[in-house]
């Protein structure tokens, strides 16, 4: 393992950021795009909505049953093999004549995506320990800002090649990556004497006997709910009167929340310094203020930015928090603990995006924001009875 960690470079480091960023980048180019989509496939809203959630719900399959075998097989291997099938996802989208071959194409994509958390965990089991919070930041930073930075480029491209250029850039850029990843990953195998089918059970118990595991898994799930309930119906707001955005605008905003997402950064670094209590609480109090600027942002650009910004640290400082904690409960097993949190956390996103599309519905903006202040009081309320068990 020691020679293993010799080999994670600052630009190994930076590469994998890079692969994880652009393999669920792919899960999120359609949000700016929903309103484009709905009018060439004759969608309701609901209807556009829940192509989101089917890509998160394909994401939280491929969580369950894919990640854990990167605590069986070799590494390296799964991991470009798995970035080649979510490129052929994309293709399909790309194709895509009917609503239900788009459906099909996110389904795939969404799946196979999850090549994202295959290599955080890696990261993980590469690095020193006492850096191990920092790197894994760095990592996830990459992730969430490939998240975020997917509105932005979708919204471009489009304005150049109309949304079917997107996916068709997007798959091309997804196998280059494969390639990368395959010349310059390093060949690892976890060894472990489970089979599949144990393997999977194993998830369920280790979260059975571990209640901190647990209370971080419903801290994520529901934190990433309410960043799916914003982003999901934002689309809708500010294509709409008085901001009347156009796809590449909206696809700007992205940038504002790669700004949160990058200065939580340092969440993984104080959690190695034994302060994610703190990073946890703060981060939870900051996304419950966060919804009073977003409720604001119905009519006023600048309580709408600010509302942005201070989600996507909150959330990313939590996430990033979480996944530093979790790790350092079984580190044999991080691939399915990684695959059991982010389940429960896609799940959230999914729930979140199929809350926020029914809010809007029937409550406008102001119901998008709502659900997501009374999810975030939720979130508060399990952080406190669970904190407590927890020697970080």
């Amino acid at each position: 393992m020691n020679a293993s960690r010799q080999r994670l470079t600052p630009a190994l480091v930076l590469l994998m950021s890079i692969a994880t960023g652009l393999s669920v980048a792919s899960n999120y180019y359609v949000q700016p795009l929903l309103h484009t989509i709905a009018q060439q496939f004759d969608l309701s809203v609901n209807l556009a909505g829940f192509i989101v959630t089917v890509a998160q719900l394909g994401y939280a399959c491929g969580l369950l049953l894919l990640v854990p075998l990167g605590d069986m097989l070799e590494r390296r291997g799964l991991i470009v093999v798995m970035s080649l099938l979510a490129a052929g996802g994309m293709v399909i989208t790309a194709f895509s004549s009917s609503f239900a071959l788009l459906l099909l194409g996110t389904l795939i994509t969404g799946l196979f995506s999850v090549v994202a958390q295959i290599l955080v965990p890696l990261a993980a089991t590469l690095a020193d320990p006492d850096r191990r919070g920092k790197i894994v930041g760095t990592v996830m930073s990459g992730l969430l800002l490939g998240i975020l930075l997917a509105r932005t480029v979708a919204g471009l491209l489009t304005q150049f090649g109309g949304w079917r250029t997107v996916y068709w850039t997007a798959s091309l850029l997804m196998a280059l990556m494969a390639v990368a990843l395959w010349r310059f990953l390093p060949s690892t195998r976890q060894s472990v004497s489970l089979n599949y089918p144990q393997l999977l059970r194993s998830i369920f118990r280790l979260y059975a006997e571990n209640r901190v595991i647990r209370t971080r898994a419903y801290t994520g799930c529901l934190s990433f709910a309410n960043f799916s309930v914003m982003w999901t119906s934002m689309a809708f707001l500010i294509s709409s009167p008085p901001y009347n955005f156009s796809e590449s605008q909206i696809g700007l905003l992205g940038l504002v929340g790669a700004a949160g997402a990058l200065a939580a950064r340092q969440a993984g670094a104080l959690a190695d310094k034994g302060k994610a209590k703190l990073t946890t609480s703060a981060g939870l109090l900051i996304m419950l203020a966060s919804w009073a600027a977003i409720a604001l942002g119905a009519h006023y650009l600048t309580a709408l930015i600010i509302g942005i910004l201070l989600l996507d640290l909150a959330v990313q400082a939590v996430h990033i928090t979480n996944q530093s904690v979790i790790y350092a409960q079984k580190p044999e097993a991080r691939n399915r603990l990684n695959a059991g949190y982010m389940t429960s956390y896609f799940i959230g996103g999914a729930f979140g995006s199929l809350l926020s599309a029914n809010a809007y519905h029937l409550a406008g903006w102001y119901g998008v924001c709502a659900a997501g202040a009374l999810m975030t009081l939720v979130n508060l309320l399990i952080w406190w009875r669970g904190h407590r068990f927890e020697n970080v």
